[in-house]
């Protein structure tokens, strides 16, 4: 009979266990947040509570191995995820220059003190380095958690983390090889054609599985579940290439980056599940192997943490430091490089337990207990030191932003409405307005089915609002607002329009039926009715993959589209679209509008991979079709008859779309006519010269071409 409660403890019941796990997940930020702690701090000071070494209440278990291990990589899978592959080529040198930096300096330092202040031999000095020189994106959440993944101190810091860890591990094979005498060559042979057959398989076969399987289901839990067996097989097949499996999942997440929109319902749940789950269960459990009580034993113990613990936060600072002073990047970059690069947590545990398997005596392994204990100690302090400086960076770099956005002028406000009717479509249009939104100025959306008012309209109000139900759970999912409303109305277009109005939005994604090609009778009496009567932006819509499976967009410009007012709206939108879907995106214009809109891009998206195509004459529109493949999405800028850029070749749009056109994904866009007015148009103070002058030129053509087109006006 159980007496006192030493006697329940630890718990094993699985039930009980996963119960008090999720009780710390729900606490600790709770505690944390008003001590202002860093809530990772919490998590992983909770498993040295919980765990043997503190008041062994939790039992460590296989569940802890299991969601552990999965836990780290995601944290890899998610840092792939978040960065931009054209920011990687960009600064591909500039990574690789950190990467060796944040690797050499703790290596030199280790190796070069290691054997005099410690007394170790050769080898455990050589292990010692690999860990001190190796590090675990530990505090990446804390970076998510303020949305400053594209920033160039987070890009290095992940491609810098990488190289060093894939060094590390790859210098690590020498240990258990040296026992094995005359197999060096054989063994990097063996070693480089895996890694060569594994990065093949990844780079050429995982893309096309991916982009097939998007095609053809489109339901959300497949599509989570396909993402995280890429994930994880990929770790799996990391191991068995002679890589630790978290070189796997941040390959998998840079590859499968294309394939997630950061913006989209996918992404959405793939960092909510990890961020709530799997990942609180990692830091916990790294926690559990903490022993703190053998800081209090004193002797050689304490000698080997202090060591471990200030060379290698030194090393790390000093990397970070002289790569932000190489690069001329600001002071809080430097804090966030030295923030993120100075953890070491899943990295320093794999490697020293490969020292635990090498025996060199009867009994006597190459890591010994106090190596051990001292590695899990410091995987403490350089958590706690990491947590502290990413979480004081980052919210520096925000305030540095904020105050930036604040001095650049406004495009537009936006207020995006979108009509619905057919269910195949409606999640399309959601998405495109999802991928066009502009998230800073963090606008909601509008879905709006019309129904008419004929002996059908309650059937057809039901059949509404369920399909507004649909559009407003995939909204959610991406932690956007959405408004809905069924409208009646005796006429589809006027209810639009009168709801176009109510809502006070400033432009409108319309859907083409998927399964009928455009036609004459599409310029008919509704679409007339709608961008005649509305003077603000219209896109039609016609997708027939999913976004993401988008490979280029090809946009046709008319000339003269540079002297309407709604030029900046369109260029902005589908800018913020090809960004968002992080594809190619080429113009096709006349020389002078191309020229402006080459410039507008390379100053507000200078990481947009855009190309610049010249055609002279609207009549070439047809010619383009032949350049238009499945996964291409054609756009097509055409205007109001009577407006500047309106030209009677436009007249035939409709047949020259039918007809060259009819299987390819498309957006046709009627810009803004009478909206904000370039000429009214404001910019920041004098400091930003630059980028006022940059559109003067155009506001004072604009002005003249205007004043000419009212003055023909008058006249008639």
């Amino acid at each position: 009979m159980r007496n006192n409660m030493s006697d329940y403890l630890p718990i094993t019941d699985p039930t009980l266990t996963f119960f008090v796990v999720l009780l710390i997940i729900l606490i600790s930020p709770i505690i944390m947040g008003k001590l202002r702690v860093p809530h990772i701090v919490g998590l992983v000071m909770a498993g040295v509570a919980m765990g043997q070494y503190g008041f062994n209440i939790l039992e460590r278990d296989s569940s802890f191995e299991l969601f552990g291990k999965i836990g780290l990589y995601y944290i890899l899978f998610l840092a792939g995820l978040e960065m931009d592959l054209e920011v990687v080529k960009r600064h591909k040198y500039r990574m690789l220059t950190f990467g060796l930096l944040t690797f050499a300096i703790p290596f030199a330092l280790t190796f070069a003190l290691a054997p005099g202040l410690l007394g170790y031999s050769m080898r455990a000095t050589w292990l010692l380095a690999c860990i001190m020189a190796s590090n675990t994106l530990i505090a990446y959440p804390i970076v998510g958690r303020y949305g400053i993944q594209q920033h160039t101190s987070v890009g290095l810091s992940v491609g810098g983390t990488m190289v060093a860890l894939f060094i590390s591990l790859v210098l690590l094979a020498v240990i258990p090889m040296s026992d094995e005498g005359g197999s060096d060559a054989l063994f990097w042979l063996l070693f480089t054609g895996k890694l060569a057959i594994y990065s093949l398989v990844m780079i050429l076969l995982l893309p096309r599985v991916t982009r097939w399987f998007l095609r053809r289901y489109s339901d959300a839990v497949m599509q989570y579940i396909f993402v995280i067996s890429a994930m994880v097989l990929s770790a799996a097949l990391s191991q068995v290439a002679g890589l630790e499996g978290i070189f796997g999942a941040f390959l998998s997440g840079l590859i499968l980056s294309r394939y997630i929109p950061r913006l989209s319902p996918l992404m959405n749940r793939i960092e909510f599940i990890g961020n709530a789950l799997f990942i609180p269960y990692f830091l916990i459990g790294v926690g559990m192997l903490i022993n703190i009580r053998a800081l209090f034993e004193g002797g050689a113990i304490l000698w080997v943490v202090t060591f471990m613990v200030v060379l290698g936060t030194l090393g790390k600072a000093a990397a970070a430091y002289i790569a932000g002073i190489i690069y001329r990047l600001p002071t809080d970059a430097g804090h966030m490089m030295f923030g993120l690069t100075s953890a070491h947590a899943a990295g320093a545990i794999a490697i020293v337990m490969v020292g635990r398997r090498v025996e060199i005596g009867p009994g006597v392994y190459l890591v010994g207990d106090d190596m051990l204990n001292g590695v899990v100690i410091m995987i403490l302090f350089t958590c706690v030191i990491s947590t502290i400086v990413t979480e004081n960076s980052a919210k520096r770099l925000v305030l540095r932003h904020q105050a930036q956005d604040e001095n650049k002028p406004d495009i537009y406000d936006e207020k995006i409405l979108v009509p619905v009717k057919y269910p195949e479509v409606a999640g399309r249009l959601i998405s495109t307005a999802l991928m066009m939104r502009n998230r800073k100025m963090n606008r909601g959306l509008v879905a709006l089915n019309v129904v008419y008012d004929d002996e059908k309209r309650q059937a057809n109000q039901e059949k509404g609002r369920q399909l507004l139900e649909q559009v407003s759970k995939q909204a959610n999912a991406a932690d956007v607002r959405i408004q809905t409303q069924v409208r009646i109305a005796a006429n589809i277009a006027n209810g639009i329009k009168h709801a176009f109005k109510e809502f006070n939005a400033s432009e409108i994604i319309l859907g083409m039926h998927i399964h009928k090609n455009v036609s004459p009778k599409f310029w008919g009496e509704f679409a007339q009715s709608l961008y005649n009567g509305l003077d603000r932006q219209i896109t039609f819509v016609r997708l027939k993959q999913p976004l993401n499976t988008l490979r280029l967009i090809q946009v046709a410009v008319p000339s003269r589209a540079q002297f309407e007012y709604g030029f900046y709206r369109w260029l902005e939108r589908l800018c913020l679209f090809a960004h968002n879907l992080e594809c190619r995106i080429t113009f096709h214009g006349r020389g002078d509008t191309i020229e402006l809109i080459k410039d507008y891009v390379e100053k507000r998206y200078p990481l947009l991979r855009a190309w610049f195509s010249y055609m002279e004459h609207w009549n070439e529109l047809p010619k383009l079709a032949s350049t238009i493949r499945d996964d291409h999405l054609f756009v097509v800028v055409t205007a109001r008859k009577g407006t500047v850029s309106y030209k009677t070749a436009m007249e035939k749009l409709s047949d020259e779309i039918e007809a060259h056109f009819s299987g390819a994904n498309l957006f046709i866009i009627f810009p803004d006519q009478y909206g904000e007015r370039m000429d009214s148009m404001t910019f920041a103070e004098p400091q930003h010269k630059e980028e006022k002058s940059a559109y003067q030129s155009i506001i004072d053509v604009a002005q003249k071409v205007r004043k000419k087109h009212d003055n023909k006006s008058a006249k008639q």
